[in-house]
């Protein structure tokens, strides 16, 4: 990478070093159908399913913001966006400004991103898929990108199965000199992960761009029509985990790697027989009976009860007001307002809000996995 010249601090750049403006704004991608997490994505979007007791979409809004991101806009589709609105608001509960853009029907990335011409202005602007999480957020990315001078950044990982992504080819320099979507023969193992940044030349691409054979405006055509345009296009490679949570079982790995980095912080009940084991958060009102075993890392919201004689083990996240009576518990998410009674054990599930599971007569316990759409009532 070439060396960088230090410029002199003014007040229109008060972070020494950058060329590029302070000023980026930022695009989280909440639209989609989330057709692989049905049924929990026909009463909500899919951006809203929560991983270790927060949205996903949140985890997005703070990493903008710890980026030093304040404006950001949410493109809005039309699986229930009110629930989007109802959730982040006008962003100053998490020190950010929120405007809301409407896509309606999903015709890919490309055309989501073309939306929010009008907010964006002259700004560059960060795009966040709404369904990604990275580990340690996009600070580093805003960061080369303002000191490089690019005309945009992508964000890369390597994979073990290129074919299933967009795929980048770098030159010796870092830069993407191609981006194809999904080929059958990829260039390299280095997939796009859904975090990129633009500058106002991509809207100019992206209104001439024809669709796929998806019927979509493809990202990685805006990327490919930059490099053919002759911009600079910036490489940043992810070092760490990254997870786009698209499926179940993405879901509850991305809750198994989220865990793994809390902190132990009880401020619910833990009565007298009840045994913590583990790094384990317990939210105000909850209370753990006697005759419970929690290990960690875990996490349990607030107004919860478990128990007694109830087993949670490691990888759980149980959502506020649930209540888990007997039985077995592991590496699961329960949402919000479930019931577990069933005197089974269960493991591997992500379980919807207020289901209900309890036993049914006549049935010996065995270990099952669920994936329940919400407000079910199950008998096992």
């Amino acid at each position: 990478m070439k060396n960088i010249k230090v410029s002199k601090r003014t007040d229109k750049d008060p972070i020494p070093g950058i060329k590029r403006p302070v000023k980026i704004k930022g695009l989280i991608l909440a639209g989609g159908h989330g057709t692989r997490l049905r049924p929990l994505t026909h009463t909500g979007p899919k951006q809203l399913i929560p991983i270790a007791n927060k949205a996903n979409i949140l985890y997005c809004v703070e990493d903008l913001r710890d980026a030093g991101i304040k404006e950001i806009g949410v493109i809005l589709g039309n699986n229930m966006p009110e629930k989007i609105k109802e959730l982040l608001g006008d962003g100053s509960k998490w020190g950010v400004k929120i405007k809301y853009i409407v896509q309606g029907a999903p015709k890919g990335i490309a055309h989501a991103i073309y939306c929010s011409k009008k907010f964006m202005k002259d700004d560059p602007f960060v795009v966040y898929l709404g369904d990604n999480l990275i580990m340690g957020g996009i600070k580093e990315l805003v960061r080369t990108f303002r000191e490089e001078g690019a005309d945009g950044a992508v964000a890369l990982c390597k994979v073990k199965d290129p074919n299933r992504y967009g795929v980048a080819e770098l030159d010796k320099n870092g830069c993407i000199i191609g981006s194809v979507e999904k080929p059958k023969v990829p260039k390299s193992d280095l997939a796009i992960i859904g975090i990129y940044i633009f500058t106002k030349p991509v809207f100019g691409i992206i209104r001439k761009q024809k669709p796929s054979w998806r019927n979509e405006l493809e990202v990685t055509d805006s990327i490919q029509g930059m490099i053919d345009k002759g911009l600079k296009v910036q490489s940043h490679i992810v070092t760490g985990w990254w997870k786009d949570t698209g499926k179940p079982e993405d879901i509850l790995e991305a809750n198994h790697l989220v865990l793994d980095d809390i902190k132990s912080n009880i401020e619910g009940t833990v009565e007298k027989g009840a045994e913590i084991q583990g790094r384990v958060i317990i939210g105000k009102g909850t209370v753990i009976k006697e005759g419970c075993l929690v290990k960690g890392p875990t996490i349990i919201g607030q107004d919860c009860v478990i128990g007694p004689h109830a087993y949670i083990g490691p990888y759980t996240a149980i959502g506020d007001g649930c209540k888990v009576i007997g039985g077995e518990l592991e590496a699961s998410i329960l949402i919000g307002g479930v019931e577990v009674s069933c005197g089974k054990k269960i493991v591997n599930s992500l379980i919807g809000a207020n289901c209900v599971i309890s036993r049914a007569e006549g049935h010996k316990p065995e270990g099952i996995r669920l994936v329940i759409g919400e407000n079910s009532n199950i008998k096992i």
